[in-house]
Formats: structure tokens, C-alpha cells, sequence
């Protein structure tokens, strides 16, 4: 159940309530709301006087769901916003890792070029071997906070683990927890008491209402800046690294309120079927795309096989900005 206080009711007196019901309690839109378990059917008739709205919910999705706020969440980040009634779907455009200084400024640089607003790139990688390349850590974050200040770009990069999390808040303009990441609470727990917004990939084996659920934790702790990103499913096909769950973006935004980022680059595995998808998640009038690019994906030292060049890029970004026109949207 989902409680909203009247804006007359002040932070003691919202705490005090929501420790006699067991609830967590946030600020949000000028008044104090409580979220109880959705097994609380009932207000008790007490806390009436002091409660303009209470929803009842079927299911644990609660903060997330329509059937408490219709219209979808905006998300600021920088100076562009995703979500509501904009029409904007955000392009995310960068390497897989930090490699090098020089490798991020091409990399920023193409964005600059294309007007794409946002650059990823990680700095702490969660690598299925430990053999492989881990990231650059604190110097890839500087790197990328010195192309945020040389370019104008919002950054996202990945946190992999609670230890750095301090360090992703400081460094980024979104923090990306990974698929592999889905689950860790510490991780969760900590996304929730800061307001940076928040980019939680979905885990290559969890269900919608796991996913959602997950999103609740940040939710419940205060953060209210929340994207979802579908990145494709581990299924019996082997052709493809994963299956990219366009059913799953579908119900995603019919049933909840938290914009919806598309993931082609990490579903498919390989740059030749990314922009076909690209397109595809496009059309369905998407919040976001999250593509890997590469100055030279051959020397990639993570992720080689799916990301693309420049040029690729740049003929992608022209026929994903066509389609978004078609459908009354726009790329940014």
C-alpha cells in the first residue's frame, strides 16, 4: 500500500506513522509518503485525517507501478530530460571501457560531433574471467569527468561492486548498475539515498517483477530517479549472446512508470545486427538506447565483436533520428 500524507503533515510526525505501520517514508512531489508491504490491504482509520490518498497494490511493484502514477517518471540529467510527455529518447553512445585517454576523446569527441548528449564508458568492469581486462577504476572515472568538463557531456559508467560505489556517485551524471549487479543490496540500498539517477540493466536470467522489485529498493529509499534497461535474455539460442526481450520492453511500459532504456549492443553481442535492433527499439518509442562504439573495435580490450566504428555510428544515428521523427519523436 502506498499512503500519501497531506503536505500539512511534517518529517516527525510522517516518521512517527510510518514506524507504527512499518513503512518506509520519502519526500516526494512536496509531501511525505509511506509504502507499506502490498500484503496491507487496509488503513488503519487513525491515519485517515492525516492521508489525502492511499493505493492499494496486488503486488510489491508499488513506487514503479501506473496504477499509482499514470504518467511516466522524469528523469533529469544535465540539462535534458527523458520520460514524462517529452518525446526525447536518449541516446547513450560510448566504448565499453576506458582505455586510454586518447581513446575517450575520440570517443567524446564523436558525441560532440553528433550532438549526443551522454557518453558511457566503464571504469570498473565486471568481467565473466578474472583473466581479462578489469577497467582503469579512479583514473578512468577522472577521464571521464575530464571529457564531461572539455565536452559538455553527461557520463555514465558502471559501479560493479559496493566498495567504489562513493567514488561512480562523484564521478558520473547516471550510475549504471549492471546485470550482474541486479541483485546486490548494498549497491541498491546506497543508489537509493542519493538523487543522481540511476540505470539498472536487468539480469540475463530475472523476470519482469524481479526486475521491477529491484528497481523498489532505490525507489523506497528516496531516489525517485530511476531507468529501466532491457538487455537481452540468456534463452536455448546459442546464434546470438543473448535475446533482446522487446515483449518484456512492451510490458515494461504499460504496467510501469520508470522510463525505458533499450540495450541492443550487449543483447545481440555483434556490430553487424545492432543497428537493424537499434531501429527496432526505436520504434517502439523507447526512452533510451545504450549502444557501444568503438574508435577501432578490433583493439577493443572488452566487448570487441559488438560495438561499432565511427563511421557505423554516424550512418546509425541518422536512421535512428528518421525513425523517431516518424513516430513523433525525438533523438537527443
Amino acid at each position: 500500500m502506498i499512503i500519501e500524507l497531506k503536505s500539512s503533515v511534517q518529517e516527525a510526525r510522517a516518521q512517527e506513522i510510518a514506524q507504527q505501520l512499518k513503512a518506509f517514508c520519502i519526500h516526494y512531489l512536496g509531501r511525505y509518503v509511506l509504502i507499506t508491504s502490498s500484503s496491507v490491504k487496509t488503513l488503519d482509520a487513525q491515519f485517515e485525517g492525516e492521508t489525502d490518498r492511499f493505493t492499494v497494490l496486488s503486488d510489491d511493484m508499488q513506487l514503479s507501478s501506473r496504477a499509482w502514477q499514470k504518467e511516466t517518471r522524469t528523469v533529469q540529467i544535465g540539462n535534458i530530460t527523458i520520460g514524462g510527455n517529452t518525446g526525447n529518447t536518449l541516446l547513450i553512445g560510448g566504448p565499453c571501457s576506458v582505455e586510454s585517454e586518447g581513446q575517450i576523446e575520440q570517443s567524446a569527441q564523436l558525441m560532440k560531433e553528433l550532438n549526443i548528449s551522454t557518453l558511457r564508458a566503464g571504469a570498473f568492469k565486471p568481467r565473466t574471467s578474472p583473466y581479462t581486462f578489469q577497467g582503469l577504476g579512479l583514473e578512468g572515472l577522472k577521464l571521464l569527468a575530464k571529457m564531461r568538463e572539455k565536452y559538455g557531456l553527461n557520463i555514465i559508467t558502471e559501479v560493479r561492486d559496493a566498495t567504489h560505489i562513493e567514488e561512480v556517485i562523484e564521478y558520473s551524471d547516471i550510475i549504471q548498475i549492471g546485470a550482474k549487479s541486479m541483485y546486490d543490496h548494498g549497491i541498491l540500498k546506497r543508489c537509493g539515498k542519493t538523487t543522481k539517477p540511476v540505470l539498472l540493466k536487468r539480469g540475463f536470467g530475472t523476470t519482469l517483477q524481479e526486475f521491477v522489485q529491484c528497481a523498489e529498493f532505490i525507489l523506497a529509499g528516496g531516489n525517485p530517479n530511476v531507468m529501466l534497461c532491457e538487455r537481452g535474455l540468456r534463452t536455448f539460442e546459442t546464434k546470438t549472446r543473448f535475446t533482446l526481450d522487446l515483449c518484456g520492453a512492451a510490458w515494461m511500459k504499460e504496467y510501469s512508470n520508470l522510463p525505458v532504456i533499450l540495450d541492443p549492443s550487449h543483447a545481440i553481442g555483434y556490430a553487424y545486427g545492432v543497428p537493424d535492433l537499434a531501429r527496432a527499439c526505436t520504434a517502439m518509442g523507447v526512452d533510451g538506447l545504450l549502444i557501444e562504439v568503438h574508435p577501432n573495435p578490433k583493439e577493443a580490450k572488452s566487448d570487441a565483436s559488438q560495438q561499432l566504428n565511427h563511421d557505423e555510428f554516424r550512418a546509425l544515428t541518422g536512421s535512428l533520428k528518421a525513425v523517431a521523427n516518424a513516430i513523433g519523436r525525438q533523438i537527443i
